[in-house]
């Protein structure tokens, strides 16, 4: 499988792509530890020779997307809250962790964690693995008492309500390192909401509900800025692209990827792959002088673009894009922010639909695809490349890549917007091999089966109001979902494989109660 973000071996990639997202050693993770000075300046030395340590091994263990960085020990309130400043200030930190190494009275803290906007994760580790038992004295123990230190700083997390991940273990577990590492990740993601402009090309599709929603709450509770082109505006720079550039992308795609005969340089319609590569360029330009991360197209509202984007959106996905079909700005501001979530992780995230359903009892399983934009991030073997009919549009016959997803553990994401709050829902899923080939399928497809059955999971689904375009990950689990989640203050809804209908539908009725009483603190 290939990761997110970034040209694969099978999505390809020629020398003028490349990743949105950021290098990992341009990312900062604070490292804040906790102390005062009633132990003495000895004391206070081996907090920091030791804090320093568990940064450092933090660090090495090289899971976390941003490099962990070491500040001085916090021994009082003005230096808490000028940290805490600083730290909303740096734009390369995405986050905090914080620990208390020794006692580290919480009223101090109390300025400095209500000033933090930057996302907080709480480290409730220790320097040792392991105790000396036949040594331990006094000093000892006044050293190395985050047991007691870290209860004092959690009581006054959950007193303010500070939105917070609390793990607990020693950074040598490879599970301890991993949870944090979700953490880290989905905190990158919440940079990349915060940054994301998205650029809508025309409106939604015609009387669809599920792909409205309110903008304006968006941008305060995320932070994205989504706004509306003409996608004439769009197909004037398409129209401008120069002809060498159009023959120098269309001979990387016939190295990329297993391209069709009669679109190959001198086939039949080659001249529809040309018009493909223009897209591309042209769409490519528009975006980055844009500073746009995300984007989203419409069928319905094509004005002179000859193809429906396809071939291009791909790539772009493939990139770091997010994106979303019929005007959908909330799937691609969704997709955009996982794929700055899984860089760096192996398997593929791409946009989805659930199209049609395998229900053959004891075999069910969901087929999806969409129109022509399925991310080869996901693609388990060489994409080709060919033209079809659409069958819907009007429009010149697209280029596309074609391929099936790679099998392996995953997750399906919505977002939806239910008037009072948005909702993201998620099903634990396992992308499977299609049960047998499909010759006369010309779109690029995924086949899973969901947790934990096709049925509980749709009428989970269903009940919960989710979407039917959603963000299909392989890349990603659900607990970098319930951080990004707790840290923008919004609703996950997961089914797994302990769901049932009864106990979802009593969830979604203590989760409404919830945002609304929370809606009116």
């Amino acid at each position: 499988m290939t990761t997110p973000g970034t040209p694969s071996s099978h999505a390809g990639g020629s020398s003028q792509r490349g990743s949105l997202d950021a290098p990992v050693d341009s990312r900062e993770v604070w490292f804040l530890t906790g102390s005062q000075h009633l132990y003495g300046e000895e004391t206070l030395r081996q907090v920091a020779e030791q804090s320093q340590a568990i940064a450092k091994e933090l660090d090495a263990a090289g899971a976390l997307p941003a490099r962990v960085v070491w500040k001085p020990i916090l021994t009082d309130s003005v230096a808490i809250h000028r940290v805490m400043l600083d730290a909303n200030a740096a734009d390369a930190c995405v986050g905090v962790i914080t620990w208390m190494h020794t006692f580290s009275p919480a009223k101090m803290w109390i300025t400095g964690l209500d000033a933090l906007r930057k996302p907080m994760l709480h480290l409730h580790t220790q320097a040792g693995a392991e105790l000396p038992w036949s040594s331990i004295d006094m000093d000892f123990m006044n050293l190395n008492q985050a047991a007691h230190g870290d209860r004092e700083f959690g009581f006054v997390g959950a007193r303010l309500g500070v939105a917070r991940k609390v793990v607990a273990g020693h950074v040598s577990n490879p599970v301890v390192v991993e949870r944090v590492a979700a953490w880290a990740r989905a905190a990158v993601g919440v940079t990349a909401l915060r940054t994301m402009r998205l650029a809508r090309f025309g409106d939604n599709m015609r009387d669809v509900a599920v792909t409205e929603g309110d903008k304006v709450e968006a941008q305060l509770r995320f932070g994205v800025s989504v706004n509306t082109y003409g996608v004439n505006d769009l197909a004037a720079v398409v129209d401008e692209v120069g002809d060498g550039e159009i023959d120098a992308l269309a001979r990387d795609y016939e190295q990329e990827y297993a391209v069709a005969p009669e679109l190959r340089r001198g086939g039949e319609r080659h001249e529809s792959l040309r018009y493909g590569a223009r897209i591309e360029l042209g769409l490519r330009q528009f975006l980055t002088e844009g500073g746009f991360t995300a984007f989203t197209t419409n069928f319905e509202d094509l004005g002179g673009l000859r193809q429906l984007p396809g071939l291009a959106v791909q790539r772009l996905m493939a990139d770091g894009y997010g994106f979303g079909g019929e005007g959908d700005w909330k799937t691609s501001v969704l997709l955009r922010t996982s794929k700055a979530m899984a860089q760096g992780r192996p398997g593929g995230t791409s946009f989805m639909e659930d199209y049609t359903y395998h229900l053959v009892p004891g075999e069910e399983k969901i087929l999806g695809a969409h129109m022509l934009e399925v991310c080869p991030s996901i693609a388990g073997a060489r994409p080709s490349l060919e033209v079809h009919p659409l069958g819907i549009g009007g429009r010149e016959d697209p280029v596309r890549l074609r391929f099936t997803a790679a099998p392996g553990e995953g997750v399906v994401v919505g977002m939806s917007d239910l008037g009072g709050r948005f909702r993201l829902t998620l099903n634990e899923i396992d992308v499977v091999e299609p049960d047998e080939a499909l010759p006369r399928l010309p779109v690029a497809c995924a086949v899973w089966e969901p947790r934990p059955s096709l049925s509980t999971s749709t009428e989970s689904w269903l009940l919960a109001g989710a979407p039917h375009h959603t963000v299909l990950s392989t890349a990603l689990r659900t607990e970098e979902y319930r951080d990004l989640a707790e840290m923008v203050s919004t609703e996950l809804v997961v089914i797994d494989a302990d769901t049932t209908p009864t106990s979802l539908r009593q969830e979604l009725r203590w989760s409404a109660a919830y945002h609304r009483l929370a809606a009116r603190l």
